[in-house]
C-alpha cells in the first residue's frame, strides 16, 4: 500500500531519503524551515564568486553510487545519474598535511621519512573501501555484511578504537600516527572515541581518490533535489517545524498529517519538537569557524587543493575541545580553488575552516583565534602575508551559525555516543518500538564520515522502512 509520509528537515539526509520513498511510490512531504535545501551544506556568494559550505570533500563514491541505482531499481525512465547531473572528479591527493616542522601528501611521496611506513599502512589498509562501503550501506543485521566485518576485524584484532590500533604499531612514526588520528575529528571527537576504522579511511581514500562534483559539493545536494523532484517530492522551504506527534507535524505555516514521519534533523530538536525535556549532553563533537573569501590573486602553484595544518599537540587540541575552550593552535583546513578550478568563477576563492569547541559564540574575522591561526597556517604555506589579509571579501560562519541548526553549542555532529555504540550499535536507532510511526535519518543518527555515513544510513534506514511498509 502506497503511504503519506512526512519528512523533516531538507539536509543531505532528509533529500535522500524523501527521494527515494517517493521513487517507490509513497506519497511525500519535506519540511525545511531554511529557506535553502541542503542543510549544512549550502552555496553562497562572495563578491560575485561562488563557495560552498559544509562538506568539502566527497569520500567512498560506491555510497552515492548506491543511492543512484536504489533509485533505479523503483521504476523505468531516465537515470538517477542523468537527473542528478553530479559529475565527480578525483583530486590528485587527498591533501597536504602541515606538522611539526614537516609537510607530507597524503599518499605519503617518495623520498620522505614517512614513505616506507605509509606504504606498508596503505598496503594493508588501502584496499578495505569496499568492506567499509558495505558496513556503511549494508544493514547490520544482514548476512552479507559479515565477510566485510571480519576482514576489518583481521586488522584490529582487540585493539578497536582509533588510538589504541595506532598505539599499538610499533613500526609506524609517531608524528605519522598523530597525521593518521587526526581524521577522527571528521566524527568531531578524539581518536580514542572513535571505532579503528577511522584510521583505515586514510589509507582508503590515498587508495580510492578523494572527489569533488564539477560545480562544487553542493551538487550534491542539487542532485538529491533534482531525484526528489523527479519522484514527485512535494518540498517546502523556509516552513519552521513547531512540533512533532504521531501521524502530524506542525509548521508555522501549515500542518501535515500523514502516516509515517522521518525526522532528518539534530536528536535534540527533534525532542523539543516532540514536547520532551533532556539535559543538557555532558560531551559534545567539535565545531567550526569557517572563513569563506575571494582572493586577491592566485596562490602559489604548489599550493595544493586541500591542505591540512595540524596543532603542535594534538591531545592538547582534543583536551581543549572536550572542555569547550577554544585551542591555543587547531587543526585548520584550507580548500583552495583557482580560477575556473571546480567552480565556475573568475577569481580565486578559499574557504579556511579551524576546528572550535561548541561553545555556541560568534566570531569575527578580527577574532584572535581567526587571526593567528590564519598566520600560523600561511606562514607553513609560505605565504608572503596572512590568508585573511589576501581576501578582499568574505563570509564567516561560527559555532553560532551552526548552532541555529539546533546542536547545542553549535557541534557539528551532536552528543558522540561512546566508540562501542558508534555504526551498527548507533543510538538513538533509526526506529523503535514506541515509535512505530517515526524513523530517523542523518548526521544525528550516524554521525561522522561525511557524506558517506549520512547516505549510506539513508540507505539502511530506507530499506527497513520499506521492508516494514510491505509487512
Amino acid at each position: 500500500m502506497n503511504r503519506t509520509i512526512t519528512v523533516v528537515g531538507g539536509g543531505l539526509g532528509g533529500l535522500a531519503t524523501a527521494a527515494l520513498l517517493a521513487r517507490a511510490g509513497h506519497k511525500v512531504t519535506l519540511v525545511e524551515g531554511n529557506e535553502w535545501l541542503g542543510g549544512k551544506s549550502r552555496r553562497i556568494e562572495v563578491a560575485g564568486q561562488r563557495i560552498d559550505t559544509g562538506p568539502s570533500l566527497v569520500t567512498f563514491p560506491g555510497v552515492w553510487q548506491q543511492i543512484l541505482e536504489t533509485w533505479d531499481s523503483f521504476g523505468d525512465g531516465p537515470s538517477a545519474e542523468t537527473i542528478a547531473g553530479v559529475k565527480l572528479e578525483r583530486l590528485p591527493e587527498v591533501g597536504r598535511y602541515y606538522f611539526r616542522g614537516q609537510a607530507a601528501n597524503l599518499p605519503v611521496e617518495e623520498g620522505h621519512p614517512w614513505h616506507a611506513a605509509w606504504q606498508r599502512f596503505q598496503h594493508e589498509h588501502g584496499g578495505l573501501g569496499e568492506a567499509i562501503t558495505t558496513l556503511l550501506t549494508k544493514d547490520p543485521w544482514d548476512p552479507g555484511i559479515l565477510g566485510a566485518g571480519k576482514e576489518l576485524l583481521k586488522r584490529y584484532g582487540i585493539r578497536l578504537t582509533t588510538k589504541s590500533y595506532l598505539d599499538g604499531l610499533d613500526w609506524m612514526p609517531h608524528d605519522l600516527k598523530d597525521v593518521i588520528s587526526i581524521h577522527t575529528l571528521n566524527a568531531g571527537v578524539s581518536p580514542d572515541q572513535t571505532l579503528a576504522l577511522y584510521a583505515t579511511m586514510a589509507a582508503v581514500m590515498a587508495e580510492d581518490g578523494v572527489f569533488v562534483p564539477k560545480g562544487g559539493v553542493y551538487e550534491i545536494a542539487k542532485g538529491l533535489e533534482n531525484l526528489a523532484r523527479a519522484a514527485g517530492v512535494d518540498l517546502h522551504t523556509g516552513e519552521h517545524v513547531l512540533s512533532v506527534t504521531p501521524g502530524v507535524v506542525t509548521t508555522a505555516a501549515a500542518t501535515y498529517s500523514s502516516d509515517y514521519v522521518v525526522s532528518a534533523v539534530d536528536g535534540g530538536i527533534l525532542e523539543g519538537l516532540m514536547g520532551k525535556r533532556s539535559s543538557p549532553p555532558r560531551k559534545l563533537s567539535c565545531s567550526g569557524v569557517a572563513i569563506f573569501g575571494v582572493l586577491e590573486e592566485e596562490l602559489p602553484a604548489d599550493i595544493v587543493t586541500h591542505s591540512v595544518m595540524m596543532p603542535e599537540e594534538p591531545e592538547a587540541l582534543f583536551r581543549s575541545l572536550g572542555k569547550r575552550q577554544r585551542p591555543q593552535e587547531t587543526m585548520a583546513f584550507l580548500n583552495y580553488y583557482r580560477a575556473g578550478d571546480i567552480y565556475p568563477n573568475t577569481q580565486p576563492v578559499a574557504a579556511l575552516l579551524l576546528t572550535a569547541p561548541p561553545d555556541g559564540k560568534a566570531c569575527s574575522f578580527e577574532d584572535d583565534f581567526v587571526q593567528r591561526e590564519s598566520r600560523r597556517f600561511s606562514d607553513l604555506l609560505g605565504l608572503s602575508k596572512p590568508i585573511t589579509e589576501m581576501m578582499t571579501e568574505h563570509t564567516i560562519l561560527d559555532p553560532e551559525y551552526f548552532a541555529g541548526f539546533g546542536a547545542v553549542g553549535g557541534a557539528l555532529y551532536g552528543a558522540p555516543a561512546p566508540w562501542w555504540r558508534s555504526g551498527p550499535f548507533h543510538s538513538p536507532a533509526y526506529n523503535s518500538k514506541r515509535t512505530p510511526w517515526l524513523w530517523r535519518v542523518g548526521s544525528s543518527v550516524h554521525p561522522g564520515g561525511g557524506i558517506p555515513a549520512v547516505l549510506g544510513g539513508v540507505l539502511i534506514s530506507t530499506r527497513r522502512m520499506l521492508r516494514a511498509l510491505q509487512d
